[in-house]
């Protein structure tokens, strides 16, 4: 099996309190003739195939809350029909909610009219699709100014934007080219680049690398994890691939007919998963490059030599590896300054060897 990485578990850790840049709050999406005259009905309680049997229409999203915290890549995974992409574009209204309240640094989006919604998508979030979307008849660098140019930014002022985020991207010396002349993966390095042009606050993936064959698809997502480390912004991105999902995330909800099945950091989906359906989903990862030692570190004994190499908790299993297989001594684990545990070598080599009959 392809050996699955998780995002670093300590990026989102030292963000725990900060107040979220977007909540969403009881979400509910229907597409049909019900949708209207749903609020408080108890049609709500029935089922998705009870439901379009009764009333003709469909529930997408079905009363969906979560946080999405500063800085953070929060993602979004589900099969096709789960209601993931529904649920990306309800956010930025590219798709009108039908329930609850999408809020971004406690302003309600839902209640924004056509020129705020406008400033909002000029100024405050970005969205980068599957589907590029590239202006065929425009250079790269026009290309990645024309948020700038839809703003009524200068053009001497846009194309210097422009040219700083083609070098960020690695399109330098493909400024001028036109959209045709390029491979798959340099047009959605210009999609990257035109959202990350008007600086937003918020970057929405919609299944961005989906369309691209599996080794650019790489590229591209290591790609995302170097912007997201250098300009930090936070990001939700939607993917129906748990590889790419434990990769890039920070924070991970699976949602399923709609609804979210779990929701937490990739080594929780991964080592408590919350139901069979998760469990199917995560059954073939290489535990030992997600989980963290938190999951296998015990409480230390009297005859423990507590005197070994220390770790955080927050540490990837295989990253500890030589550590424990160069002494003895158990590994310290140790938080706040003080020892929570510690892992033996036997634990960590357990770990080892069951990843690698995975791979």
């Amino acid at each position: 099996m392809q050996t699955v990485q998780a995002a670093p578990t300590d990026r989102a850790a030292d963000r725990a309190t900060d107040q979220p840049t977007i909540s969403v709050r009881g979400l509910w999406k229907i597409f049909g003739p019900a949708e209207a005259k749903i609020a408080g009905s108890p049609l709500l309680e029935l089922t998705n195939a009870e439901f379009r049997l009764r009333t003709g229409s469909t529930i997408a999203v079905r009363d969906v809350s979560f946080d999405v915290r500063p800085g953070e890549v929060f993602v979004v995974m589900g099969l096709s029909g789960s209601g993931k992409s529904t649920l990306v574009r309800c956010m930025t209204r590219l798709i009108e909610p039908s329930l609850g309240e999408v809020l971004l640094d406690g302003e309600d989006i839902r209640a924004a009219d056509i020129q705020r919604l406008r400033e909002l998508r000029r100024r405050r979030f970005s969205m980068v699709f599957q589907h590029f979307g590239l202006l065929p008849h425009r250079r790269v660098i026009d290309n990645v100014a024309f948020g700038l140019e839809l703003r009524g930014e200068p053009r001497e002022e846009r194309h210097a934007r422009a040219r700083q985020m083609c070098e960020l991207v690695g399109l330098t010396t493909h400024m001028d080219s036109y959209p045709d002349q390029l491979s798959g993966g340099q047009q959605q390095r210009v999609g990257l680049a035109r959202a990350l042009a008007v600086d937003p606050e918020v970057m929405f993936f919609d299944e961005p690398f989906s369309a691209l064959d599996p080794l650019i698809r790489r590229d591209m997502q290591n790609e995302v994890i170097r912007l997201h480390d250098e300009v930090g912004k936070t990001m939700v991105f939607i993917t129906h691939d748990l590889a790419e999902a434990l990769k890039l995330g920070d924070h991970i909800v699976i949602m399923r007919d709609g609804r979210i099945v779990q929701s937490g950091r990739p080594e929780e989906l991964v080592g408590a998963p919350a139901d069979d359906y998760v469990a199917d989903f995560v059954q073939d990862v290489a535990k030992a490059n997600v989980l963290t030692l938190r999951w296998v570190m015990r409480d230390a004994r009297p005859d423990d030599a507590l005197d070994g190499p220390v770790f955080p908790p927050t540490t990837i299993i295989r990253n500890a590896v030589h550590a424990a297989t160069s002494t003895e001594k158990p590994l310290r684990i140790v938080e706040d300054g003080h020892i929570v545990g510690v892992v033996d070598r036997r634990q960590i080599l357990e770990s080892i060897a069951g990843a690698e009959a995975h791979e």
